[in-house]
């Protein structure tokens, strides 16, 4: 079948199928060069660093703005660099002081990344090695560490941040930025070519469905019937891997609820950018040096049902806690959301089952079935397909139980059909009409007309 690429202004359906043509009407800029240039290598650039900081007084320049400090490093760095005749022009010497500006108030030379809206990721694999995402693909950036010690103190600064500690004895942390960003870091012994530092960036741009659509990760209808599901007050649970957009999704959709219902939220590191009035935000702690003090998910969400929540969201679910927000989905918090990683709406059920197993409940295996499937309504699947594009691939209704297989029936399911002449992913949308198991649910909600006007429009 011939497929023609069109604009979301005008879609185009074709039998029963709907065509979806992914971010072609968005022209993206090239990225921007690198924006700390590179300083010359050798003695004189290590002498003027040290002696510049040694000039400087930190209990003067505490007191400076990062304008002010700016220019107080790069009059210091004039006046050596003119004693010491040390050749430096002026685009090194401004680079040189920003670079000195970064590691007194910042990640060092990770901050030019941090500042660069268009980057998503930032992974560090040693001094010479810093990778950037950029609209779902990887590049070398030319961001480079002095050495490994360079990278030790800025993962050792990011952990003291928060409270937290990195070192030989403790070579694993989870932390997060002033921003919100998200930072995993992997220290020696474990890390074996250096300090590992893993940035999921906080992103400055309120995301709802509407850019959703833009970005071509879903398109209108798709979209209606998630707002629908979040007015029904369904509980959903986002699947999908790694750097899917598991939790951006989440935000767009949690952006829907009323502004009237009381949300609390549950995260091992906190991402969830809720903008209702009513948000409760709780953050797990890890154990102390002695061995004591650890919070995990599992006893905030035992904690929360005291909270007096309308609607409970757990950032992800990764462990035993999994039993404990079926619970909660299954006491009338209706409406609560939370991710998995799972690769299909079928996997993320087995994970859910084995998870809850991981707690030791004893349960037999059909009474946890039994368990998901009363709590769970709908499972999105979200996946990161190979042309960079993060695209809701299922949208599945879990219907419930044939003797001790769970009946799912896929609303939505995308279908690839090739590639446009930009390298883009062409598909469609094949969707079924058969009436969801929770219709009921949106009939008190009042929207089982707007749920069947927005199915007709999608199976056109």
């Amino acid at each position: 079948m011939a497929v023609r690429h069109v604009s979301e202004e005008a879609p185009v359906w074709f039998g029963r199928r709907q065509t979806v043509v992914a971010a072609a009407p968005v022209k993206e800029a090239e990225p921007p060069p690198s924006p700390t240039p590179r300083l010359p290598p050798g003695a004189a650039i290590v002498e003027l660093r040290t002696l510049c900081l040694g000039e400087m007084d930190p209990t003067s320049l505490a007191k400076l703005t990062p304008e002010e400090l700016t220019q107080e490093v790069e009059r210091t760095l004039a006046e050596i660099a003119t004693q010491r005749r040390i050749q430096l022009n002026g685009r090194e010497q401004r680079a040189l002081a920003r670079e000195l500006v970064n590691d007194m108030l910042g990640l060092g030379p990770l901050e030019p990344l941090l500042e660069d809206d268009s980057i998503t990721d930032i992974m560090v694999n040693g001094p010479e090695r810093v990778f950037v995402e950029r609209r779902g693909k990887l590049d070398l950036s030319g961001v480079r560490f002095r050495d490994a010690t360079h990278v030790a103190h800025v993962c050792q600064r990011i952990a003291a941040r928060v409270g937290r500690r990195i070192d030989e004895s403790t070579p694993m942390v989870d932390a997060r930025l002033k921003d919100g960003s998200r930072v995993n870091i992997v220290f020696p012994p474990l890390a074996l070519d250096g300090p590992y530092i893993s940035i999921r960036k906080f992103s400055r741009q309120k995301i709802n469905f509407t850019r959703l659509i833009e970005f071509g990760t879903m398109t209108p209808p798709v979209a209606r019937l998630l707002e629908m599901a979040s007015r029904a007050r369904l509980n959903v649970i986002i699947s999908g891997g790694t750097g899917s957009g598991k939790t951006t999704l989440l935000n767009a959709l949690s952006r829907l609820i009323d502004i009237g219902e009381r949300i609390v939220t549950i995260e091992d590191a906190a991402e969830l950018q809720l903008q209702q009035p009513h948000v409760v935000r709780l953050e797990t702690r890890i154990a102390s040096l002695e061995g004591r003090g650890e919070v995990t998910q599992r006893d905030l969400l035992r904690n929360a049902l005291r909270m007096r929540p309308d609607r409970i969201i757990v950032g992800e679910v990764r462990g035993s806690e999994a039993f404990d927000m079926l619970q909660a989905m299954n006491t009338g918090h209706d409406g609560s959301m939370s991710t998995i990683h799972a690769n299909t709406a079928r996997d993320a059920l087995t994970r859910i089952e084995n998870m809850v197993q991981m707690g030791n409940m004893g349960l037999p295996a059909r009474s946890i079935l039994t368990q998901i499937i009363g709590a769970v309504d709908l499972i999105v699947q979200i996946e990161r397909q190979r042309d960079g594009v993060r695209r809701v691939v299922q949208i599945t209704d879990v219907c419930g139980m044939e003797g001790d297989v769970a009946t799912l029936n896929d609303i939505f399911h995308f279908e690839v059909e090739g590639e446009s002449l930009s390298g883009k992913i062409v598909g469609h949308y094949r969707c079924t009409r058969a009436r969801p198991s929770f219709h009921e649910r949106l009939t008190y909600a009042g929207v089982d007309r707007a749920w069947a006007a927005a199915m007709d429009e999608a199976c056109k």
